[in-house]
């Protein structure tokens, strides 16, 4: 099937010109018919200008589709269609911009970029960075965790603070992540979904304008960092999280505020925040987002059961947390979750939020969302659910977790 749409623009179709924006003004246009029998526009007497595609031969009056007359005689695409209409240069220059970044905006950030062609300006879409200006040695990243563990953070504002600037990265486009500290700029800290950064940035801000020794984006990550090797410890599990330094702090006016929303979640099953209802499933929005992160079903899964023991839920509720032993890196998701005392029934007819009661006292126990006890039920989750809540598994769960916060934090560190 194709549109039934014929038309040709101008009188050199194969050749680069500004006889499209002279065509559209120079004619009245009138509604006919392509040899398909689609709607399209022809020029009212206008002259045979325009070649034949079939025949070198014959020639054709002017054609335009529908959406290239609102270009005329829509009020705001007239204002632009008329400066590019007189002066060309101008018009030159817009689409070849406009080109440059239509075939460059899935490769991420300039650095990535290779070749001698690279332009050396930068643009805005690219979310351009500062230079480094520090350089962190292996003394200055532990006095920093010194300092970080002394603040009176939590593990869960740690992780969460941490979390939330690394997992705006889209896998898609290659944009967000924790490099730049975005999360301290505009959109980004207005989010609701990021309301614990107005609570825990200030802190991790101190820490660094006191210390000058690193950028906020890593004593962000590293704050994930300290809260993890915390939180496992008291789970009786000694691990040494990995921390690559060298992230840079993005400014304001480095940042493309409208362009930059863009990156806010529909929805983060990994803090089981959902933005609106309705439409596509919780649980369908939690894979979607996983492969943003470009996570594997095994790392999606010991993610989700780590951050909810963690308790870092986006609005610090009780949702998924199956443990009484929050900020303890244990195991107990998984182990709750396939628990088979526990009976779950909807809270009501939306079937959002789930309620588990006790089988034998109906006592209530815990409460759950879909993107919770989606391990419970699929049956690929639920099959890396039973390894993760293994008795023996408490070693595996802390280096997978380990492992797969890791790739997140470094997801957009090219540099690596």
């Amino acid at each position: 099937m194709t549109s039934g749409l014929e038309v040709v623009w101008t009188q050199t179709p194969t050749q680069w010109s500004n006889y499209f924006f002279e065509n559209l003004y120079k004619y009245e246009w009138v509604q006919t018919r392509s040899p398909a029998g689609a709607i399209q526009f022809e020029a009212k007497d206008g002259p045979e200008i325009i070649p034949d595609p079939f025949n070198p031969e014959k020639k054709r009056k002017p054609t335009m589709l529908v959406t290239d007359l609102t270009l005329r005689f829509d009020p705001e695409f007239d204002k632009i269609s008329r400066r590019f209409l007189n002066d060309p240069q101008a018009f030159n220059e817009a689409f070849a911009r406009a080109w440059f970044k239509l075939i460059h905006r899935d490769m991420g950030p300039k650095s990535r970029y290779m070749g001698p062609e690279v332009p050396k300006e930068d643009l805005i879409w690219q979310d351009p960075l500062p230079a480094a200006v520090h350089t962190p040695t292996a003394e200055d990243i532990a006095t920093l965790k010194t300092a970080i563990a002394d603040a009176g953070l939590s593990v869960s504002e740690l992780v969460s603070v941490a979390w939330a600037s690394a997992s705006t990265f889209r896998g898609g486009d290659k944009r967000g992540g924790a490099n730049g500290a975005r999360l301290a700029l505009e959109p980004q800290k207005s989010w609701p979904v990021n309301a614990i950064a107005s609570r825990v940035l200030p802190t991790l801000q101190g820490i660094q304008q006191a210390s000058g020794k690193a950028s906020l984006a890593d004593i962000i990550v590293l704050a994930g960092v300290v809260g993890i090797e915390q939180a496992a410890a008291a789970a009786g599990v000694q691990v040494s999280v990995p921390f690559a330094p060298g992230r840079v702090d993005a400014r304001q006016d480095q940042t493309d505020v409208e362009a930059m929303d863009l990156l806010q979640p529909l929805a983060d099953g990994f803090r089981n925040y959902r933005r609106v209802g309705g439409g596509i499933s919780t649980e369908t929005l939690l894979i979607d987002k996983a492969q943003q992160l470009t996570l594997t079903a095994p790392e999606m899964t010991v993610l989700v059961g780590g951050l909810r023991v963690l308790g870092a839920n986006f609005d610090g509720s009780r949702h998924g947390v199956f443990t009484d032993r929050v900020g303890v890196l244990s195991n107990d998701f998984f182990a709750n979750l396939l628990d088979m005392g526990t009976v779950w029934k909807a809270a009501d007819e939306h079937a959002e939020l789930f309620i588990g009661r006790d089988r034998k006292s109906g006592e209530e126990k815990y409460t759950a969302t879909r993107v919770d006890l989606v391990f419970g039920s699929n049956s690929v989750l639920r099959a890396l659910a039973e390894v993760y809540a293994c008795s023996d598994a408490r070693q595996k769960f802390v280096n997978d977790f380990v492992a797969a916060w890791t790739k997140v934090m470094n997801l957009d560190r090219f540099d690596l």
